[in-house]
């Protein structure tokens, strides 16, 4: 159930999303300072993906979420524990199943661009220093490495 004592926004996740997540985030994994916990894992998801839809900076967060230093913190641990990535590759698995595909990908395709940078291969004539007149007194000195 949401978080009564903050208003909800859209970038919370519904009572569904949250039990699919919820057993991919033990207990081990989320623990504050002397493994004491202040926020629920979920708030803490909560704010998380509210930085990301919204784009906002850290210390920007509404202050009705948990401080930005410990979401900040949170999210830093659980990104270099790799949890993110289990969630994507469970949600990911799950969804393939639902479609009646397999649970992961057997082809995978690459697709590259090539473009020509010059006429003459490569960077001939791309180095050196040119003078550009800017105004009546003003040259600008561009040095092309």
């Amino acid at each position: 159930m949401q978080n009564k004592k903050r208003q909800a926004y859209s970038s919370d996740l519904s009572d569904e999303e949250w039990i699919r997540i919820k057993p991919l985030i033990k207990e081990d994994v989320y623990s504050g300072p002397k493994g004491r916990t202040k926020h629920s894992r979920r708030e803490m998801l909560d704010a998380i993906f509210y930085v990301l839809k919204t784009g906002c900076q850290w210390r920007e967060l509404p202050h009705d979420f948990p401080s930005w230093k410990g979401v900040y913190g949170q999210f830093l641990r659980w990104k270099r524990k790799g949890l993110f990535e289990k969630i994507h590759d469970s949600l990911r698995r799950s969804l393939r199943v639902a479609l009646g595909r397999n649970e992961d990908a057997s082809v995978g395709i690459a697709d590259s661009q090539s473009v020509k940078t010059t006429e003459k291969k490569g960077s001939v004539g791309m180095t050196g220093v040119r003078k550009s007149r800017v105004g009546k007194d003003i040259s600008l000195w561009i040095t092309l490495d």
